[in-house]
């Protein structure tokens, strides 16, 4: 694959992993040149023993740490992805979405930080559950199962918000 399929391809998924962890367009775009950027300058570090995906990811998490440590930023999201759809939806609809949007990045931040890390690198990150738990230090099963108990516990509490507010 040519580097710039490569970019074309991981680039829009490290952007949302960015945009869904600091709740910014601008930030998550500087953090997101900034990991290419990074591996450019350093891919001679790159030894193949995982995908380069998995690489450029493990370069996004050590930035977006090293981004938290410098703002002393406090990961609290409370609101994500206004995402517009193509779709034509009534004003009720859009609000409903983007309240159920808000809703679940709330229970997301609720969770502790590895289902966390899990729950985003899976979804928004799209990385399968073997590069997740690489990325981790983990087994491929670890972040398998870590993901669906956290899957089952963001339905649950979400299911008890929508029944306890009708």
């Amino acid at each position: 694959m040519e580097l710039e399929d490569l970019y074309k391809e991981i680039q829009p998924r490290i952007y949302a992993f960015f945009f869904i962890k600091t709740s910014s367009k601008e930030l998550a775009e500087d953090l997101t040149q900034e990991v290419f950027y990074e591996a450019i300058k350093s891919i001679h570090t790159y030894s193949g023993q995982s995908t380069i995906q998995t690489w450029l990811f493990a370069i996004a998490r050590n930035r977006l740490l090293k981004h938290y440590r410098s703002k002393k930023y406090k990961n609290e999201l409370t609101e994500m992805l206004k995402k517009e759809t193509g779709q034509s939806t009534t004003p009720e609809e859009e609000v409903l979405n983007k309240e159920v949007k808000q809703n679940l990045l709330v229970y997301i931040n609720r969770l502790d930080d590895v289902s966390k890390e899990i729950v985003t690198l899976r979804i928004y990150g799209e990385l399968s559950f073997k590069e997740i738990g690489s990325l981790l230090g983990k087994s491929e099963n670890f972040a398998r199962v870590t993901f669906h108990r956290a899957k089952l516990k963001l339905h649950k509490e979400m299911e008890g918000y929508y029944e306890g507010s009708s």
